[in-house]
């Protein structure tokens, strides 16, 4: 799954084994490993976890 922002591609590989949010900083565990994403605003990454959770 890949998700765009501010021009950057995100990608998350299913299965997500764990998600852990602090504010703006996002860290998934993935079966390819843990990947930090860094968002500008709390509202954009509600708006990943969001897509995350849908996906």
């Amino acid at each position: 799954m890949s998700y765009t922002y501010n021009g950057a591609e995100y990608s998350v590989t299913s299965p997500v084994q764990s998600i852990s949010v602090n504010k703006q900083n996002i860290v998934i565990t993935d079966k390819t490993g843990s990947q930090l994403f860094k968002f500008t605003n709390t509202r954009d990454s509600k708006s990943f976890l969001a897509w995350v959770y849908q996906a």
